[in-house]
């Protein structure tokens, strides 16, 4: 068996871990990243790539104000409301932001209006808060190109990821105006010859793009970055403090780490017995899917020997978002998550009994809310998005593309149900269908004026941003009424987990006593959010990932030398 020495031992190679890594590596710490998957990445590669953090330089500018993001994140969190981590995120923003921009290369994009997702909460803001970075070169990354993880396929148009913003607003006009079109084939042809000249497209957007530049950074400080390396044990000596951990597959051994061990292993939702336990709408582990890559609870079997359990404290257990689970064209498992289309003019989601049961308009996150509150009690969390097809031809349903893509391509997989009339389609999907017209009359009678009386969709800013902001005189509404009708499952998913991992204001590892594990910290959605329950905007996963990584990292060496929690002198706050 190998040994390696390091001074900084992390666990994942997702956005908080490589956040970690190169803030450790930047005071001259030695760095090995253990990542059990064969690309580097993680969810983060795979995700929009926004992350909200309030207090950065351009929001300031614009007037935030950290009374206002703390009276936002406390109203959506509730009673679940932790001060002392809410401070300790908001004191680190500003400083993480200029060490992500000055010393690690990475182009934030700020958008002129990326809505909070509540903005009829208190200290909701129109734009400031969220940023992401735009389409990147992965050449820059040389020999590890080829080691960043895939998108999700069923994600991309033809194998290119639309950036969100006016990029994928040109895509979803594409089958309708010229110059729309001639922008999504420029797109989608590039990505075509780059893959056959190179093996993957070399242009990378969203959350790809993101760790793309992370990982260049990371290349760059001279950080280890193991891939098929899972981690086994954490090890500890005599007195309990973490000195390392063993691995196994490709660097089968034992890693010793001098200031300790981050653990970025992702959440638990992917691991049917930990959802048993802690997701309420899955009592018996088979009523969920998750999108995420190897969110399977390492992070909580790891460091159970150690004391290290679940806070369960945030009053939802994760960051939710309905899913569709088909079939692909080749017969593989295939999952598309439906984090914005069904906020379009012309498409409803209704349970099993044809009847609406929240507003389509609001996040991924309060729509999953809403419908696991829906289901309880019965049988499966589950329903349907309800189009007819005007929309289906100008928009589609999520992976079933619009005109001139044949539907029968997507009726084939099993992803898309089609009929002549609502009659038809509720049998084919098996809803009462006088419930369903009833619910298609009734939405359409304010659909026609622009309203919804029932859910009141399309009344804020983020609801239009989420739309058609060409469409009148609503940009979420139109009646449903042209024939034939389309209908396509949904169920309950996930972007991560909120519950994990009992941490610190310094994300140190809680045992059960609340004591700090010495030398072991975990960060992202390995361990519990600061948002209590809540998701305030794009990017409320790698945000506080971000953050929180960039904290441990730069005071891991201090920590180790005091072996006690302490408060951070060097925070800056807004």
């Amino acid at each position: 068996m190998k040994t390696w020495t390091c001074d900084v031992l992390v666990i994942g190679s997702g956005a908080a871990g490589i956040a970690a890594a190169l803030r450790a590596a930047h005071d001259g710490n030695s760095v090995i990243v253990a990542e059990k998957d064969r690309y580097l990445g993680g969810t983060t590669a795979i995700s929009g790539g926004w992350l909200w953090v309030p207090g950065n330089e351009q929001g300031v500018r614009e007037g935030d104000t950290r009374e206002e993001a703390e009276a936002y994140i406390r109203h959506l969190a509730g009673d679940s409301y932790d001060a002392a981590a809410v401070g300790a995120f908001l004191d680190t923003v500003p400083e993480a932001m200029r060490f992500f921009t000055d010393e690690a290369g990475i182009a934030f994009h700020y958008p002129e209006k990326a809505p909070d997702y509540q903005m009829d909460a208190p200290g909701a803001k129109v734009s400031g808060r969220a940023v992401t970075v735009g389409a990147t070169d992965a050449r820059m990354l040389g020999e590890d190109r080829l080691r960043m993880q895939p998108y999700l396929q069923s994600y991309t148009v033809f194998g290119y990821m639309p950036e969100v913003g006016p990029d994928i607003a040109q895509f979803l006009r594409a089958n309708r105006d010229p110059a729309a079109f001639r922008h999504a084939a420029r797109k989608i042809a590039t990505t075509w010859v780059q893959t056959l000249l190179h093996r993957r497209a070399l242009v990378r957007t969203n959350g790809n793009a993101l760790m793309t530049r992370m990982v260049a950074a990371a290349r760059e400080a001279g950080i280890r970055m193991w891939t098929s390396s899972p981690v086994t044990e954490i090890l500890h000596g005599p007195d309990g403090t973490v000195t390392g951990a063993r691995l196994s597959g490709a660097h089968a051994g034992t890693v010793h780490a001098r200031l300790g061990v981050v653990v970025a292993s992702g959440g638990f939702s992917g691991d049917a017995d930990l959802r048993r336990r802690y997701f309420p709408h899955d009592p018996d582990g088979d009523d969920h899917t998750t999108p995420t890559v190897g969110h399977d609870g390492d992070a909580v079997r790891l460091t159970a020997p150690l004391g290290g359990h679940v806070d369960d404290r945030p009053h939802q257990p994760a960051s939710w978002g309905p899913v569709t689970v088909f079939r692909g064209l080749r017969g593989n498992r295939r999952w598309f998550p439906h984090l914005r289309a069904f906020g379009l003019p012309g498409l409803i989601a209704v349970d099993r009994d044809g009847v609406r049961f929240a507003n389509e308009s609001s996040s991924y996150h309060d729509f999953g809310v809403e419908m696991i509150r829906n289901d309880a009690g019965r049988d499966g969390t589950y329903g349907w998005i309800v189009a007819d097809d005007t929309a289906m031809r100008r928009y589609g349903i999520g992976w079933a593309k619009p005109w001139p893509f044949p539907q029968a391509l997507f009726r084939r997989a099993g992803y898309l149900h089609s009929a002549p009339t609502v009659a038809a389609l509720a049998g084919r999907i098996g809803v009462p269908a006088a419930a369903l017209q009833r619910t298609l009359d009734e939405f359409n009678a304010g659909a026609a004026r622009g309203e919804d009386p029932r859910f009141g969709r399309g009344s804020n800013w983020f609801h239009h941003f989420k739309g058609d902001l060409e469409h009148r005189p609503n940009p979420n509404l139109a009646p449903i009424e042209k024939g034939p009708f389309h209908a396509v499952r949904i169920e309950m998913g996930d972007l991560g987990t909120y519950a994990g991992l009992a941490v610190g204001p310094g994300h140190e590892v809680l045992d059960d006593d609340a004591r700090p594990v010495p030398g072991l910290y975990a960060v992202g959605t390995a361990a519990v959010s600061v948002f209590g329950g809540g998701y305030p905007g794009y990017g409320a996963n790698i945000g506080p990932a971000m953050v929180s990584g960039y904290r441990v990292g730069r005071d891991i060496a201090a920590r180790a030398g005091e072996r006690a929690p302490r408060a951070d002198a060097g925070a800056v706050a807004f």
